[in-house]
């Protein structure tokens, strides 16, 4: 019991010290934010880390090698300061916040970045940073090289120009255009765009680094690219001038120009460069030359001035010098690196080109076959309505041959109607001079009956004044006879017994002289009286004459008229034309026979009479010939 008690006292002392020594080895930390121009990144850091530990971390994140181009920078009160390799990152004039931010930039410019930027990841942080400065406007570009760039930072991000998928407005969220360039015409965002993809489309198979190195290229021309702008003054009392730092070495500019320098101090003319306080001083290799001498502001922006140029001048010393071993590994490498991907590239051409003909192939292949569905089915279509059209056309033709089989019988009835018409034709024509010829007879007939009854009227005036005279005589003997009477009665009574007459015994006998004056008056009444009987009787037997011709004319009047009204019927059922019998004549002499008022019926209309034979005997031996 006690051993293990000891042997338990022993594990949990042995426990606590190796508590207490963990506690004692984990330093103290303190968290870093750092942003690229691409990403943040955050670490951990001890608190006895100089900034060229922290620097190195971040290289190693990214995978930089060319590190003597960058540099941590943070922000110190109004300006900028750039983290120092040599100091602790905690003793420096770093912000206290936490995390404490740094941005990891371009602190030195290539004179020529195709020579000397070597990694891709290098080209890639000093294009971002120098598309951010021109679009800041703190590098200032004409609105034509602006497009120019513009054209190859949309190549570096999106690749060959696909009319099929870069629609208009596929730049629309895209920032690649200084605002002054924007302000400066007055163009819409669709006709800029325009105007950066017509450049964008003639970058056609350019890889993302050789488009980034290009618009790298056009840059470096620039004046304002690589310069680092500190306010000066050449005395105590005025600022008026501008200093700047580059890679070619010290320019003063003025105020309202920082486009051409008054004056230049390159690497190689320069000796000497110090700073005393506020006081700069640049000493120029010649010593025949004045020394440049001017004033800052502040004490740390001429220790940032310092270090500016202290970075500059060793960069230009070792460009003028052979490259190290490190850099002509790494230039070995990227030039392998760069064959390597070119010909992956090639490979991804040929390739690629291979999927496009593949997929025109297919396309064609594709459309082929879809060509050929249709072409099938339409022919099947087309089979389907040949047959559908054979089906019809068969039962057309039946239809056909049936309409056929019924028009060669509707034909035979039409010919033998055909020539049941001519039969009827020819009788009708035969009717028409038959009724032709009997009207030509009833109109001389009539025109006979008319002389007739003229002549008869003559006849009878005739012997109507013969009657008329007779009368007129027979009075007139009536006359005479009752005076002879008168003068003769007393010698008849004188003589009382009359001789004896032989002829009559009863009648008287008369003196010799009024016996033959009587016998003159008797004999010529007995002639008047016979005359009259005779006229009588001739006129009663020309009545009756007149009479039957009368009759037979009335009889064949009516024979006409059953005549005409059987034409006019049958003319009715063949077809509505006028009376072929009644055509030829004239109209008013047709109007004169007969006058048509309905299918049945009809009226006679009396006949024309001349003007001269209008007297009253003819106008009623008309009426009677009309009562017939």
């Amino acid at each position: 019991m006690d051993g293990w008690r000891r042997r338990r006292f022993a594990w949990q002392h042995r426990s606590k010290m190796s508590i207490l020594g963990l506690k004692k080895k984990q330093p103290k930390t303190f968290k870093v934010k750092v942003t690229t121009m691409d990403a943040e990144m955050e670490f951990s850091c001890e608190v006895k880390w100089k900034g060229k530990d922290l620097f190195d971390l971040v290289c190693r994140t990214v995978g930089l090698r060319e590190t003597w181009f960058f540099g941590l920078r943070y922000t110190v009160k109004d300006t900028y300061a750039w983290l120092k390799p040599d100091k602790r990152v905690l003793d420096q004039e770093v912000p206290k916040d936490s995390p404490i931010t740094f941005h990891f930039l371009a602190k030195f410019f290539p004179e020529k970045v195709e020579d000397e930027l070597v990694q891709e990841i290098t080209q890639h942080l000093f294009f971002l940073q120098v598309k951010k400065q021109i679009l800041d406007e703190e590098i200032f570009c004409s609105p034509e090289a602006s497009v120019l760039l513009a054209s190859y930072a949309v190549q570096a991000k999106y690749g060959d120009y696909d009319p099929n998928f870069h629609k208009p407005g596929f730049l629309a969220q895209d920032e690649l255009l200084p605002k002054t360039v924007l302000m400066q015409y007055q163009m819409t965002a669709d006709m800029w765009e325009e105007k950066i993809t017509a450049w964008y489309a003639e970058h056609r198979g350019i890889a993302r680094d050789e488009a980034e190195m290009e618009y790298l290229k056009i840059a470096q021309d620039l004046e304002m690219y690589g310069v680092s702008y500190f306010d000066i003054t050449q005395n105590k009392r005025d600022t008026d001038l501008l200093l700047g730092v580059d890679a070619q070495g010290l320019h003063i500019y003025s105020p309202n120009s920082k486009l051409t320098p008054n004056k230049s101090f390159p690497w190689s003319g320069i000796r000497n460069i110090s700073y005393s306080e506020k006081e700069f001083t640049i000493k120029p290799l010649d010593k025949k030359k004045d020394v440049f001498k001017f004033y800052s502001s502040q004490l740390r922006v001429n220790k940032l001035i310092l270090q500016l140029c202290i970075g500059n001048h060793d960069l230009f010393m070792r460009r003028r010098k052979v490259d190290s071993i490190e850099v002509q590994q790494m230039k070995a490498q990227a030039k392998e690196e760069k064959a390597r991907k070119k010909m992956e590239r090639q490979i991804l051409a040929r390739e690629k080109q291979m999927r496009e003909e593949a997929e025109r192939a297919k396309e064609e292949m594709e459309r082929r076959l879809f060509q050929l569905q249709d072409e099938a089915r339409l022919a099947n279509e087309a089979l389907l309505r040949s047959e559908e059209t054979a089906d019809l056309l068969a039962e057309k033709a039946q239809i056909a041959e049936e309409e056929a089989k019924l028009l060669a019988h509707k034909a035979a009835e039409a010919e033998q109607e055909r020539q049941r018409l001519e039969v009827n034709a020819m009788k009708t024509k035969e009717e028409k001079r038959l009724m032709e010829q009997k009207m030509r007879e009833a109109e001389q007939l009539a025109v006979k009956l008319v002389e007739q009854s003229e002549r008869r009227l003559k006849e009878a005036d005739h012997l109507k004044q013969d009657l008329t005279e007779a009368k007129d005589a027979e009075r007139r003997a009536k006359q005479k006879l009752l005076e002879i009477t008168k003068t003769t009665y007393p010698l008849i009574a004188a003589y009382s017994a009359p001789p004896p007459v032989p002829a009559s015994a009863s009648a008287p006998a008369a003196p010799p002289g009024a016996g033959a004056a009587y016998e003159t008056t008797s004999s010529r009444l007995d002639f008047k009286d016979s005359d009259m009987k005779r006229l009588s009787m001739e006129i009663e037997r020309e009545r009756l004459e007149y009479m039957e011709k009368s009759k037979h004319l009335q009889d064949q009047l009516k024979e006409l008229k059953s005549e005409i009204e059987s034409l006019k019927l049958e003319e009715q059922q063949q077809q509505p034309q006028p009376h072929p019998h009644l055509s030829h004549l004239p109209h008013q002499q047709a109007a004169g026979m007969y006058a048509l008022h309905d299918a049945r019926t009809y009226t006679p209309e009396p006949l024309y009479i001349p003007h001269s034979n209008r007297n009253s005997a003819f106008v009623s031996q008309m009426a009677f010939f009309e009562e017939v």
